[in-house]
């Protein structure tokens, strides 16, 4: 059994244990938290023997191969950088840190460590994604033209939406796109094969000022009409739009936005190619569109015998059973942990999760995006 630590018990962090535990092959066996008596509260519950409030005590635990960074954004790059020093195999939290210049720091420290490295870029992992993935690699779909799509959420419709995200001191300067539009960049970089170089940003604020519970700040929380609020000034984004240009010159465009409503979770996206247009979206994870010039417009569900040969394995179930969001999740760990198991990072189609040099290159990207819309011009992303 491999044998596994968690820094970090909010919202993530037990989707991370869950997915691990469906493995097989993996024992989580210890839990690291901001205070020992949270830390040891979550392993109780959690069923995990051992609870710790320092990572490096949670290092030292005799045993640990790999540990999992699920802290919130501010910590990310200190909690990598901890984990990549004590030459553990590490899988972080998405985004990998807070800035470029942290980005390009712990890229070059996860090559000199040696050890298997991910971040945890989710929506490249559902098998119709995989699917579309291997549809440009072969060349089946053509020459590719464009992208375009979207993610969209509600969760912060209201004025009395708060969250840790929101401070940009907790969260980063930049919040919709780097929360969420990170998971398009990506999706849409893995099933293209190739990478936005140049970027056009357009962000909005539709709250200036919040309204924040004294009492509960947690992701996804209901607020309660009786709650006492405190007014606090937003300077994070709450949606944007960016045009952008591949570097094989083809061109697109997509929003993120956390305020509309009755969106739940909608990272969608149309890729034009030269045969076909391939369609996706996360609402609806088992479809993909397959759109025709001189023939009827195909949907391909997730059966594993119709799927291409490279990624049939990705569907673990027969068509018709459902598989959605964890069981991605659980791919995500699965790939990863294949890896682990080789004990060194995979190249090419090979690789199906995201290392931290891709990591990196998002953190470029959004780092784009901020600047461009601050600047209101086109912005080269970092290379």
């Amino acid at each position: 059994m491999i044998q596994v630590a968690i820094v970090g018990s909010g919202f993530i962090g037990p989707a991370h244990i869950e997915a691990l535990r469906r493995l097989g092959f993996v024992e989580v066996v210890a839990l690291c938290d901001a205070s020992l008596e949270h830390a040891q509260e979550k392993a109780r519950q959690l069923n995990i023997p051992y609870a710790y409030s320092d990572v490096e005590a949670l290092l030292a635990h005799p045993g640990i191969q790999v540990v999992h960074n699920c802290t919130p954004n501010f910590l990310h790059a200190q909690v990598n950088r901890q984990i990549l020093k004590a030459g553990k195999h590490v899988f972080s939290e998405k985004p990998l840190c807070l800035t470029s210049k942290e980005a390009r720091e712990l890229e070059q420290l996860a090559r000199e460590a040696g050890v298997v490295h991910g971040v945890s870029f989710v929506y490249r992992q559902f098998a119709m994604v995989q699917q579309a993935a291997s549809m440009m690699r072969d060349g089946s779909a053509g020459r590719l033209f464009s992208a375009y799509g979207g993610y969209h959420q509600d969760w912060m419709l209201q004025e009395t939406d708060f969250n840790w995200r929101v401070d940009a001191q907790q969260g980063g300067v930049s919040r919709a796109m780097a929360d969420i539009g990170s998971h398009w960049c990506d999706t849409v970089q893995f099933v293209t094969g190739r990478r936005i170089v140049e970027v056009m940003a357009d962000l909005a604020i539709v709250w200036p000022t919040r309204k924040a519970s004294v009492a509960d700040n947690s992701t996804f929380s209901e607020r309660l009409p009786d709650a006492d609020y405190q007014d606090i000034p937003v300077t994070t984004e709450d949606a944007g739009s960016v045009l952008f240009r591949f570097d094989d010159g083809s061109k697109g465009c997509f929003s993120v936005s956390q305020v509309s409503a009755g969106r739940k979770n909608r990272l969608h996206f149309d890729i034009n190619a030269s045969v076909s247009s391939l369609s996706w979206d996360q609402e609806t994870p088992q479809q993909l569109w397959i759109g025709q010039r001189h023939r009827a417009n195909q949907i391909l569900g997730d059966d594993p015998s119709l799927l291409n040969r490279d990624v049939a394995g990705q569907a673990h179930f027969p068509g018709g059973h459902s598989e959605g969001w964890p069981d991605a999740f659980k791919n995500m760990m699965l790939n990863f942990y294949q890896a682990v198991l080789a004990g060194k990072m995979p190249t090419g189609p090979e690789r199906r999760f995201a290392s931290f040099s891709e990591g990196a290159n998002v953190m470029y990207i959004i780092d784009a995006i901020v600047k461009s819309h601050q600047q209101r011009r086109w912005i080269s992303v970092e290379q």
